[in-house]
């Protein structure tokens, strides 16, 4: 049974139809690629499974279970953590912090219990603090716990970035292209915490424009040209898929 099951989601933006009966079936435990040329729907396609988009049609499924990815706030309670393309961190804050702000999707004090600093508001934020510098050690920049977030490299403010996704106890990450503007060094930390990720028991959804990582990582792939699937399976089944060569390479490619 699939995990997350997407079945003919259209969404349009006026004259421009950014999604046409798009179908998305991803198991649970593996690490699903979505590719295609700039422009095919991939980041529409994210925005409407996260919530920030509201499909114009189609249905979804999460575990088996008809899911309505109506909110931000909802998609993330269902199950759903994301990054984005460009990154979206806290600049003024500090890492930490960063990544406390996602565990208190999770919390179960309510506004009064932070006002009066209730037992139980502060036992839950030591709780909190705690688990936060443990996804910091996870993702291997705990030494940067203290420093504001717009301090930290490149590379390390991506990490940030998955840290603060996971604080909110997904089942499922969905990477919108988090090697974008890495160097081959940063690549490498980062396949490795891809696959770590998976190992731990989570399902990954990456959009990524780097093929050649795209093939290393992911068990499935679906293709997407104008806003329409042309081709899902395998890495290497993709690769050899003719619809597949012609969105990347132009009509006549040899070779």
């Amino acid at each position: 049974m699939s995990f997350l099951r997407v079945e003919a989601v259209s969404k349009r933006f006026g004259g421009l139809q950014a999604l046409s009966e798009v179908n998305l079936s991803i198991e649970a435990g593996q690490i699903y690629g979505l590719i295609g040329p700039n422009g095919a729907g991939k980041t529409t396609l994210f925005n409407v499974i996260t919530g920030l988009y509201t499909a114009d049609g189609g249905r979804f499924e999460l575990a088996g279970r008809s899911y309505k990815p109506t909110s931000v706030h909802q998609v993330a309670l269902a199950g759903i953590a994301r990054t984005f393309q460009n990154i979206r961190l806290f600049a003024e804050m500090s890492a930490l912090d960063n990544v406390r702000v996602g565990c208190h999707i999770r919390s179960k004090v309510g506004a009064w219990g932070a006002v009066l600093r209730s037992r139980s508001f502060r036992e839950e934020e030591a709780s909190i603090i705690a688990r936060a510098r443990s996804l910091l050690a996870y993702v291997g920049i705990e030494r940067y716990a203290d420093q504001r977030a717009r301090t930290l490299s490149y590379g390390d403010q991506r990490r940030l970035e998955i840290a603060r996704a996971l604080a909110t106890e997904p089942r499922l990450l969905a990477l919108d292209e988090p090697a974008a503007g890495m160097n081959a060094s940063e690549k490498r930390v980062l396949r490795e915490l891809i696959e770590r990720i998976r190992h731990d028991g989570r399902t990954v959804l990456l959009i990524e424009h780097d093929v050649k990582l795209v093939a290393h990582l992911c068990d499935r792939i679906t293709v997407l040209d104008y806003g329409r699937c042309i081709a899902e399976g395998s890495p290497e089944e993709v690769q050899r898929d003719p619809a597949v060569i012609e969105a990347y390479l132009g009509t006549g490619h040899r070779g």
